[in-house]
């Protein structure tokens, strides 16, 4: 079964002092890493900005969903995002393990100690 990602995040103070040149840098250098990520299986299924008005939101600014064949695609993944330097830039909280379905879940629920 896929693994997944979840990734809430929000820019350091290191981010927002580098200059646009700076950024876009880093931005090439993320862009040149996702082939790699691709070869792998990964996917991002979508990233954006939280809303910050729904019940219950979490505090950070920003999200990403990855989807990953297996563990080891997962592991790279978030290797691969370290390795980036991402977290220099980044306050990064991840979530991220085996997808079931409802029925699943709710199994894993009952089991919770």
């Amino acid at each position: 079964m896929a693994h997944y990602l979840t990734e809430l995040y929000t820019a350091k103070p290191a981010w927002l002092a580098l200059s646009a040149q700076e950024r876009q840098q880093f931005f090439n250098v993320i862009g040149s890493a996702m082939s790699a990520l691709s070869a792998l299986g990964i996917e991002p299924l979508t990233l954006g900005k939280l809303d910050q008005s729904k019940l219950h939101s979490a505090a950070h600014s920003f999200f990403a969903v990855w989807r990953c064949p297996d563990n080891a695609a997962l592991d790279a993944l978030v290797g691969g995002i370290a390795q980036s330097g991402w977290h220099d830039y980044f306050d990064t909280m991840n979530a991220g393990g085996e997808g079931t379905d409802l029925v699943g879940h709710l199994a894993q629920l009952n089991e919770a100690a």
